[in-house]
């Protein structure tokens, strides 16, 4: 037994995530024995989930990729093992070639997103900044529909407090599952139960959440913002709605009400009963719940709005919450998005190109993006990097995606592990973990922020996201003075004190940034995000009406649009499952992945159908198909089919061009209708 000594150092999650754990690693002679919670974050309190507790085999997997590699010809398999020099010097020799040919970098492309979201991995961006005009992604894959709905509504997406939720009379968790994706919040959730307070789960799917609550509806997908409006309706109508928040507070209150009175109640009641699938005693249940409990927090999901009409959908049960006067309230408010990356600098993301030329790069949709880069000329775009991302499991328009990279002269990928994506790449380079690097890291969700110390030596030839710019922009200008700006000279903790402005210390109650080293820090915000009932929006008032939504040709008011018909007659949802998030746990033997295999069917659909459960059934529409096992299960209400994200079979097969109302205002893209996809099953494979 060795007798060396174990340092604790403090790390934190970085994937795509609500909880944004603080951990504890523990390390012997440069080894991770084991994770922890860091019990100094308030709001993750030393706990941490299943995939937190995997981190060694995370770390230490077999799969992961240990070396640069080579593939010829792309796609074959057949792998080589190269020298970083090696790849380097064939990236940047590649680059300075297109620059030859074109006169400019527009043929060089990267593709990158939230695979692992420090601060620090915008060294992709601000590496691409730094040679002047380029081809960009733009666009948000998950969140953007609502985020512009919140700033159509109240001027910018800011999250009360979710610890404050532990003070709430009425919690209505409208199309989130936070047993599965934010179990964090539970306590806090638990916590006002304990004081007397309701639990209300809308959701197409009764989760594990939903088994929870003291009133469940399950509602038809996307009719989501019809039910919103009849509730309004209902509390307008029955005098239920706080009319001296309405009356000093909002603005465009008239035209919204005279929306809701064009129906007569009984005949609205009757109708949006039948489209929603929500009986009338359940409309009145919530209806009366929403006028005798505050403070009420209203927590919506990203999947709710990942349809063609999510972001009315959001609208409208915003409305809601001003109606009831709750959005300002302590212990209540409308939550689904933190915006507090907002205070930060974000030095290497805003890096600036020479003469600041990058700002003339070309952006093409992040959402549409194989569709788009193939339809680049003067010049196309040849060479393609890929970082924190794997396109070929998590994006649309598959067939797209393969004729482009069957036309790329150099595709690089950077990665933990070889995913589909990497496999059909020329050259991959292996990413360090999260133990591997130092970064800074802030939660979408909560209000804390955490210092992520490297933690350990670099796992065989592994490099972090900065390293990497840092070297290649080296060897640019080895091979051409002056080619890129990029910093190279800087290191992590250079790029880290960077952030802190004398705001930001101020706003965390640091005097450096180094004393994160002692405990992350939590924002210092005692107060709602609106309790000063002051808003962001034009009128500085809640806005039932938007000019600015308005002006970007969408409703001024929140109004309903009938879901869209389709010759398939299921309706596919592909949420999370609890032990995955996206494709970043398919490699982890601690867990099982056979949920990742199955579709869920409601009995009368699957006895349609004549299929039994254990099936193997084959999941299609136009645009391609994928076998799962079949889950007969009254979980999920008749017409629709749940698989979980991830697995063997891409569910993104099934998805082209299918976008949502919002999005563009904030993200210069709408984001992918994912919830809005099609198709039959039949046995069989």
């Amino acid at each position: 037994m060795s007798k060396a000594k174990i340092v604790i150092f403090r790390n934190v999650c970085p994937r795509n995530c609500y909880n944004t754990c603080s951990l504890l690693s523990y390390v012997q002679e440069g080894k991770l024995l084991k994770v922890a919670g860091d019990p100094q974050n308030g709001y993750t309190q030393g706990k941490l989930c299943a995939k937190g507790y995997a981190s060694t085999e995370f770390v230490y997997s077999p799969e992961r990729l240990r070396f640069p590699l080579r593939q010829y010809p792309r796609g074959s398999g057949k792998w080589q093992r190269i020298s970083w020099e090696e790849a380097l010097t064939e990236i940047a020799e590649k680059i300075l070639e297109l620059n030859q040919l074109y006169g400019s970098n527009l043929a060089i492309a990267y593709n990158k997103c939230s695979g692992n979201i420090g601060l620090l991995h915008y060294a992709v961006e601000g590496m691409f900044n730094s040679l002047g005009a380029h081809t960009k992604p733009r666009g948000n894959p998950c969140l953007a529909a609502g985020q512009d709905a919140f700033i159509y509504d109240f001027g910018k997406a800011l999250n009360p407090d979710p610890e404050k939720m532990a003070d709430s009379k009425l919690i209505i968790l409208w199309g989130v599952n936070p047993a599965y994706t934010a179990i964090q919040q539970i306590k806090f959730i638990n916590k006002a139960r304990q004081k007397g307070a309701k639990m209300v789960v809308i959701d197409p799917i009764f989760t594990v959440t939903a088994a929870k609550a003291d009133l469940y509806i399950q509602i038809r997908p996307g009719t989501d913002g019809l039910l919103a409006l009849l509730l309004a309706k209902i509390l307008v109508e029955e005098g239920n709605y706080d009319q001296s928040f309405v009356l000093k507070h909002t603005w465009g209150f008239e035209p919204f009400l005279n929306y809701l009175r064009s129906n007569n109640l009984q005949d609205f009641l009757s109708q949006v009963s039948h489209v929603t699938g929500v009986r009338p005693e359940a409309i009145w249940e919530l209806a009366s719940l929403l006028a005798d409990s505050k403070p009420c927090s209203l927590w919506v999901g990203f999947g709710l709005q990942r349809n063609t009409n999510g972001g009315q959908n959001i609208r409208a049960i915003n409305a809601l919450m001003a109606l009831t006067g709750n959005i300002c309230l302590p212990g209540g408010g409308a939550y689904y998005l933190n915006s507090n990356l907002d205070y930060f600098p974000q030095n290497l993301l805003n890096h600036q190109g020479p003469g600041g030329s990058h700002k003339q790069s070309r952006q093409v949709d992040l959402n549409n993006f194989a569709s788009d880069l193939l339809n680049l000329k003067d010049p196309p775009v040849r060479l393609l990097w890929i970082a924190n991302r794997n396109p070929l499991s998590q994006d649309q328009n598959l067939n797209k995606w393969r004729s482009l990279l069957s036309k790329l002269d150099l595709i690089v990928t950077v990665d933990l592990y070889m995913t589909k994506t990497a496999a059909m790449s020329d050259l991959v380079l292996p990413a360090a973990s999260h133990f591997e690097e130092d970064d800074l890291n802030l939660s979408y969700w909560h209000h804390w922020l955490t210092l992520n110390q490297k933690a350990l030596p670099p796992f065989f030839e592994a490099k972090s996201d900065l390293q990497i710019a840092r070297e290649l922009t080296a060897k640019l200008n080895k091979l051409s003075p002056g080619f890129s700006n990029f910093p190279f000279e800087l290191t992590a903790e250079d790029w880290l004190a960077k952030e802190f402005t004398p705001q930001v210390l101020k706003l965390y109650g640091l005097q450096n940034w180094e004393e994160l080293k002692d405990g992350p820090r939590k924002l210092l915000q005692a107060d709602p995000p609106w309790a000063g009932r002051t808003f962001l929006t034009p009128s500085g008032k809640f806005e039932f009406y938007s000019a600015h939504a308005k002006k970007n040709n969408l409703p001024a008011i929140a109004k309903f649009k009938w879901p869209q018909t389709s010759s398939y007659p299921l309706r596919l949802l592909s949420p999370q499952y609890l032990l995955s998030i996206h494709s970043q746990s398919g490699w982890l033997s601690w867990f099982e992945h056979d949920n990742l295999g199955i579709v869920k069917m409601h009995p009368a659909d699957a006895a349609k159908r004549g299929l039994l459960d254990g099936n193997q059934v084959k999941i299609f529409n136009a645009y391609g198909s994928i076998v799962r096992k079949i889950q007969i299960t009254a979980s999920v209400p008749p017409g629709v089919v749940v698989a979980y994200q991830g697995g063997e079979d891409p569910l993104n097969t099934l998805i082209v061009n299918a976008f949502t109302d919002m999005g563009a205002n904030q993200n210069g893209t709408n984001n992918i209708a994912f919830y809005d996809v099609y198709v039959e099953c039949a046995k069989g494979r």
